[in-house]
């Protein structure tokens, strides 16, 4: 069986039970391969979200270029993008990397 490829465009979360980390966890726990780009570092914890540091755009389109274009990618889920910018430039990136395969978008607000 093939190891689906899944691209997670989020943010991190530094307390590990959200974000791109608990993505990263279900999506190794299913015997899928992840990978990322980082929308946002955030600090936060149990508690609540204290700090959210926006990636540049270009950053982040860099980093879905560079998986897309060499690892290949079988499906893309999307957590926190931040800002109307963000969701904008990443579908039209993705459009144009990897048009025909399934997205899964989580809708997260800060």
């Amino acid at each position: 069986m093939k190891q689906g490829r899944v691209l997670v465009i989020a943010g991190s979360d530094s307390g590990g039970g959200a974000g791109i980390q608990a993505d990263i966890k279900a999506i190794t726990m299913t015997g899928g391969f992840a990978m990322t780009a980082v929308t946002a570092i955030t600090a936060q914890n149990t508690m609540g979200v204290f700090d959210v540091h926006p990636i540049p755009l270009q950053t982040i389109i860099k980093q879905i270029e560079c998986v897309t274009f060499d690892i290949g990618v079988d499906v893309v889920k999307t957590g926190m993008l931040g800002s109307v910018e963000v969701v904008e430039a990443v579908a039209e990136t993705l459009t144009s990397a990897c048009p025909n395969i399934p997205y899964i978008i989580d809708p997260v607000m800060i």
